[in-house]
């Protein structure tokens, strides 16, 4: 193709008349002068229009003007709009440092097998103050496992590996970036660079602030990956293990047991094959059989097993020996102490250990307060979390939402549930209600009371 520059970067707006200027003048301040620049604004109510047109003339500019269409659609306009070989995004509030294209360009010149390649970035304010420094783990030579998705924007992509994975997925609405990482990561390479090449702006207007659109999305996204994909997912066995005298396996759970909840959860996730529940106490077993028959399998553990001090794996492999987990590739722990993960959030967990080829998966919740041990001079802070710059290996997860996910062989090997690659899902913060105590239990039937009250009106 005669004159392909070998960069295209589009800049997509909304309303972003405050940064938009400051976005495009990044990009043509690059010291990489082979590039060309798509501005699409998205049917913009403020003064964005007078900006972007400032720049009509310039001949390295190309502006769309849409009506509101949204990000994806949006995403493939600039698509097939793009003249370069290799293509990132730029959102309206964001910029990039000077060298950002230079930078991740030479890496996909250099490479051909590195379908898209990504940097580390800065977090700034409205006012342009930078809060902190984001350094990613080291792709080439720290992950084994693919499930920390590239930023949406200010990732440089192959125009035509782009193609091959179809460009995205304009039924979702938020998420571009984990819906194209997710089909793209089982087609090609990817890498990053450790260099902070863009500043990527907090402030109230943030789609990154909808925690449960992010996380429905993110599930319906992998969802829909292993339908079009044929992807085979393991066979799963559901395990609730009970601990007599300590459990609350048979209080009342909104005109139900808590047993009996969980059970209907396990029962209506599509990934879970067959449900077991496991215990010492026979009177839990007359209660199971009373209820469902032969429709869950009650299987009598020993009491030894079923200590407090006593890891699970110890009743993973009881239930192996007595031939329960035969026929069954994973099994799943799930806690009756967190009544409100969903057979959705199940299903996801199932997905998400079979995409990203996980031996194990645990559900979490990122955990950004301080935490502090004492020394013996005193309360300092773990991984000294206030630090100006934060690395990705240093994050903190919670475990939360009592999903414990592994495939029955790995864990055998190692002698442990959670063991090789681990992998996670996110939960919401009502998922992650833990009921261990009386005040908590309280809460939880205070939820469940809104819940009802809010479906009602």
């Amino acid at each position: 193709m005669l004159n392909q520059p070998l960069v295209t970067v589009y800049i997509t707006n909304y309303n972003y008349s405050d940064y938009i200027e400051q976005a495009i003048r990044s990009v043509l301040n690059q010291t990489l002068k082979d590039f060309e620049l798509i501005i699409i604004d998205d049917g913009s109510t403020d003064g964005s229009k007078a900006i972007i047109e400032t720049y009509a003339q310039n001949p390295k500019v190309s502006i769309i003007y849409q009506k509101n269409k949204g990000l994806n659609i949006t995403n493939n306009v600039a698509l097939k709009a793009a003249k370069g070989k290799y293509i990132v995004r730029l959102d309206a509030d964001d910029y990039f440092e000077e060298n950002a294209l230079k930078e991740m360009s030479d890496v996909l010149e250099e490479k051909p097998e590195i379908g898209l390649v990504f940097p580390n970035y800065y977090i700034v304010d409205a006012s342009n103050n930078i809060v902190s420094e984001i350094k990613r783990h080291d792709f080439d030579n720290e992950v084994t496992i693919l499930d920390q998705p590239a930023h949406g924007a200010c990732t440089m992509i192959r125009v035509a590996s782009m193609k091959k994975v179809g460009g995205y997925d304009e039924s979702y609405t938020c998420q571009d970036g984990y819906e194209l990482w997710v089909k793209f990561i089982s087609k090609f390479k990817v890498t990053n660079i450790n260099k902070t090449l863009f500043s990527y702006r907090r402030h109230n207007n943030n789609l990154t602030n909808n925690e449960d659109r992010i996380l429905g999305t993110r599930s319906r996204i992998k969802d829909a990956f292993v339908k079009k994909e044929a992807l085979q997912l393991p066979k799963v066995v559901g395990i609730i293990a009970l601990r007599p005298n300590y459990d609350i396996a048979l209080e009342d759970f909104n005109g139900i047991t808590y047993l009996e909840h969980k059970i209907n959860i396990l029962n209506k996730a599509k990934n879970v094959d067959k449900v077991v529940v496991t215990s010492s106490d026979t009177s839990l077993q007359s209660f199971v059989k009373e209820k469902y028959g032969e429709k869950i399998l009650f299987v009598e553990r020993p009491a030894q097993i079923e200590r407090i001090n006593v890891s699970l794996f110890e009743t993973l492999y009881y239930l192996d020996k007595n031939q329960t987990l035969d026929g069954f590739q994973s099994i799943l722990f799930s806690s009756l102490n967190f009544p409100f993960v969903t057979g959705e959030i199940i299903n996801d967990a199932v997905n998400t250990l079979a995409i990203f080829k996980a031996d194990s998966l645990i559900s979490v919740r990122p955990e950004g307060n301080k935490f502090f041990r004492h020394t013996g001079q005193g309360m300092q802070t773990i991984l000294e979390q206030d630090k100006f710059t934060k690395l990705e290996r240093e994050s903190l997860y919670k475990y939360s939402g009592g999903i414990l996910l592994t495939n029955i062989k790995s864990a055998l090997e190692q002698k442990s549930i959670v063991n090789g690659n681990v992998g996670h899902i996110v939960i919401g913060e009502k998922a992650a209600v833990n009921i261990e105590s009386a005040f908590e239990r309280k809460i939880a039937n205070y939820l469940l009371q809104k819940e009802k009250v809010e479906k009602f009106n």
